[in-house]
């Protein structure tokens, strides 16, 4: 999401989402970058490339590339040390991890996420999953006798629906194109998403599942979606259709998918996140029909290191420029995202 700038209520230029909602935060002043916890040489040729300097945190410090996306409490104390922080790039696309951070700093420092930059692989390794539980992979993959009974569905003329809008969402609509399937999108608007047969608000996702024969997750993490898709939504889906999630683990209510998958409410499941996570050794999602798991890996570091480093030269670049132009992926502290 690029962004532009408007005149805020307090009467200082504010960065505004490509929707033109007022984002409660003054353009950050330019002045050193700190990479922590630890730099990268990537990450730092990043910035200097875009023109700007390194240095170790301290009080000059006016803005923070976090690359560590399980330590919260460690980028709570960096901006604790320097109050003058007006902008922090985050790792990740998913900023759950650092919601109270963003609800409590937001109204002084900008933060930017990764949405969008893993796009690419995310995409991919979703519709390997896809692929994968509608070719009945994950039993042929555990099984050590030839099978005698006809198994699979193809992906051809199938009914997809995809529960959000983002970089992700949009890539997986994009690699879906040559298989001539229907795609419903499930948003917060209802503005159509280009490649989408019909888009339909996140209050209308019940209405869409009983003819999906693929559902693929790939909203944002926050307390409205939490448990999007519980007992009641497995009800009123396909015995046939598959569930893919890539997003948050906490979107799916993992009990109900163990037994809807035990009772046949829904066929399989390609999982790249759980809830709990790490999924614990001898957890009953391990061996329930259907499912494959992959450990988080949709986006490896090999993968994500350089597409981040594009991310941190152009929001160095915007930063650098002081009007508050320029910034992709900017957070917005009211929607969690």
């Amino acid at each position: 999401m690029t962004t532009t700038t408007g005149t805020s209520t307090r009467g200082h230029r504010a960065v505004v989402t490509d929707a033109g909602a007022p984002l409660p935060v003054a353009p950050p002043t330019a002045g050193p970058v700190a990479i922590l916890p630890s730099p990268a040489d990537l990450h730092v040729a990043a910035v200097t490339d875009a023109g700007g300097t390194v240095a170790p945190l301290d009080e000059d410090t006016r803005a923070v590339v976090w690359l560590d996306a399980r330590d919260p409490d460690g980028l709570a104390a960096a901006l604790d040390r320097a109050p003058g922080v007006g902008w922090v790039q985050l790792p990740f696309a998913g900023v759950d991890a650092f919601a109270h951070l963003i609800e409590e700093h937001g109204d002084r420092v900008l933060f930017t996420s990764a949405k969008g930059a893993y796009a690419e692989p995310v995409a991919e390794h979703a519709l390997a999953l896809t692929l994968a539980t509608l070719r009945v992979l994950p039993k042929r993959a555990r099984a050590t006798s030839w099978a005698t009974e006809p198994e699979g569905v193809s992906l051809y003329g199938r009914n997809v629906v995809v529960i959000g809008a983002g970089g992700i969402a949009l890539e997986y609509i994009r690699l879906l194109a040559p298989f001539e399937v229907s795609v419903t999108v499930v948003r917060r608007s209802i503005d159509p998403v280009p490649g989408a047969d019909r888009t339909v608000t996140t209050d209308e996702v019940d209405a869409v599942l009983p003819d999906a024969d693929v559902v693929m997750v790939a909203a944002a993490m926050t307390s409205g979606t939490a448990k999007l898709l519980g007992a009641q939504q497995f009800a009123r889906m396909k015995p046939s259709a598959r569930i893919v999630n890539i997003a948050r683990g906490g979107l799916v209510d993992t009990d109900a998918l163990v037994a809807a998958l035990h009772d046949g409410e829904v066929a399989g499941a390609g999982l790249d996140v759980t809830d709990p996570e790490p999924l614990p050794d001898g957890h009953p999602l391990w061996t329930a029909p259907g499912v494959v798991i992959t450990p988080h890996q949709a986006d490896t570091p090999e993968m994500v290191a350089p597409l981040l480093a594009e991310r941190v030269r152009t929001n160095t670049t915007a930063f650098l420029g002081g009007a508050g132009e320029g910034f992709v992926g900017v957070v917005d502290p009211a929607a969690g995202y």
